[in-house]
Formats: C-alpha cells, sequence, structure tokens
C-alpha cells in the first residue's frame, strides 16, 4: 500500500510540471508519412531542387498539424545541422520564457521590448541582451536537457547558440559540427510543436511566446510567398547571413495547422525559400 501511495504521489507531481508528460504526443521523428513525403518529393523535383537537396544544401521539413495528436511528416535532410543564422534566436526566446517560468527572470517592459525585438525585427543587439539575462551556459544546458533534447547528439544536433549576435567571436561552438548558431529542420519544427502543445511551457506563458512570433516584420521567404493566402495566422522566424537562409513558421488556416521549416545554403536560398511556402501550404490545406 505504501509503495502504490508513493507511486500515485509521483505521478501527480509530474502532473504539475509543465512539458513534462511529451509521451501525450507522439515524436515527429516517429509520424512520417509516406504520402505527404512522396508529396514533398514531387514538389522538389517540379521546383527543379533536386540537385541542392542530394548535395546537402537544402533542408525541408513540412508537419501536417491540423491534428495536433496525430502530426504527419515528410522531410529532407532532417537531421543535417547547417548554419542557421537568426533562426536559433528562438532558443534565446525559450531560454528567456524557461528563466521566467523557474522565477529567475522577470518579464520587465525592456525584456519584453528585447525579445519582440529580436524575434519579429531579428535585431541582433536585443537577442545579445536577451541572451546576457538568460545565460549563455544556462540557455545551452536548458536545450540539452531531458526536458527538451532540442541538441541532442543521437539526433545529429539540433537548435544551438554559441554566440552573442555581435561581432565578438563564438564562445561555445557545438561538438558536432563546430557551428556557432545552427539548427536541424526537424529538431526546429519540434520547437514549433512543443510550443503549440504548451508543452515548452505553460499555456499563459506559450500564448505570450505567440503573441511574441505572430505579426513579422521583415516580409520576406515564406512570408512573401504565402502573402496571398487569406486570413492567415503565421508564427515565425527567419535567419539570413550571406549564403545562408533559413525560415521557419506555425501556420494556422482555417481548419488547419502546420509547420514549415527550410534551411538553404545557396545564393538563391532565399528565393527557394519564398517559392516553396505556397506550394508547402497545398499539400496541406489542398488547392
Amino acid at each position: 500500500m505504501r509503495v502504490q501511495s508513493l507511486m500515485e504521489k509521483l505521478l501527480f507531481l509530474l502532473l504539475l510540471l509543465p512539458g513534462v508528460l511529451l509521451a501525450d504526443h507522439p515524436s515527429l521523428w516517429q509520424r512520417q508519412d509516406q504520402q505527404l513525403q512522396q508529396q514533398l518529393d514531387t514538389l522538389i523535383k517540379q521546383q527543379n531542387l533536386s540537385r541542392a537537396v542530394a548535395r546537402g544544401n537544402l533542408a525541408l521539413v513540412v508537419v501536417d498539424l491540423t491534428d495536433s495528436e496525430n502530426p504527419a511528416v515528410a522531410s529532407v535532410n532532417g537531421d543535417k545541422m547547417i548554419y542557421a543564422a537568426s533562426l536559433p534566436k528562438i532558443a534565446i526566446l525559450l531560454g528567456a520564457f524557461v528563466q521566467m517560468e523557474r522565477g529567475k527572470l522577470v518579464a520587465d517592459p525592456a525584456l519584453w521590448s528585447d525579445m519582440t525585438r529580436m524575434i519579429r525585427h531579428s535585431g541582433n543587439q536585443a537577442a545579445t541582451r536577451v541572451l546576457e539575462r538568460v545565460g549563455r551556459e544556462e540557455l545551452l544546458q536548458i536545450l540539452q536537457s531531458p526536458r527538451y533534447r532540442l541538441y541532442d547528439i543521437s539526433r545529429n544536433g539540433g537548435l544551438w547558440v554559441g554566440k552573442d549576435y555581435a561581432r565578438a567571436g563564438a564562445y561555445k561552438r557545438d561538438p558536432l559540427k563546430n557551428l556557432s548558431h545552427a539548427a536541424t529542420v526537424m529538431q526546429v519544427a519540434r520547437f514549433y510543436y512543443l510550443l503549440d502543445t504548451d508543452r515548452l511551457v505553460g499555456p499563459e506563458l506559450s500564448r505570450q511566446m505567440k503573441q511574441i512570433m505572430s505579426d513579422p516584420a521583415i516580409s520576406h521567404k515564406f512570408v512573401k510567398g504565402l502573402k496571398s493566402v487569406p486570413d492567415l495566422v503565421m508564427y515565425r522566424k527567419s535567419g539570413t547571413w550571406k549564403n545562408y537562409h533559413a525560415d521557419s513558421a506555425l501556420v494556422e488556416a482555417g481548419e488547419y495547422k502546420y509547420i514549415i521549416v527550410g534551411l538553404a545554403k545557396s545564393e538563391q536560398g532565399g528565393e527557394w525559400l519564398e517559392k516553396l511556402a505556397l506550394p508547402l501550404h497545398h499539400l496541406i490545406v489542398g488547392n
């Protein structure tokens, strides 16, 4: 009886911890959908991007989240680590909200302003100030923690921030690819999936994170590609540095919901992502 009572208490405590019960939702790696994959492969051929995929210069993932408990996933180069420029600022945002959840950080007006500018306008100085308040090592611990595993060596890495968004050099490059700001499309998709299902932080903090990630101020790549779609709600972060182009979004379109993430290494990478956005949208909602 004592053992049973103890187990019941432990289960109750686990239920109180936001983001712990990850088993409530399936792993995206286990939800590869054959039909969606075939459609994605066909789209890549139609866009003349097969060679870029084969050379590792383009990574894509699309996740149909219309039924969040039964997502459908298709990807190319899903676990390939690529330099992601400003896209990993979403990791800094997560770090700030985790520290708020822990009671170690207060969302004062200055922090809220910096987080908003960091995401919507991709402000580098704002990102560095938020990172300083979160703590550089603390953020890397959060990303690699058992709770999140957004950087997971067994999955070929993922989201990494090992450098301020400033001229200073990297303070800790990722252990697999020696990159300063990096991502895999699957781990970025996981970020959005966990956000949308209130498993990054609790429901109220998740709502606040989404508020910051809404209304993107930079109209290029996915935003530009989807501008013709009416009544679209998008939570988004992109990144650009030289010939590296990244974009990511959680999109709500009427009764449909999906995630798209793209990482490209090419001078034409931004154009690739823009041209892919609407066809990817149609894979989920139809024509």
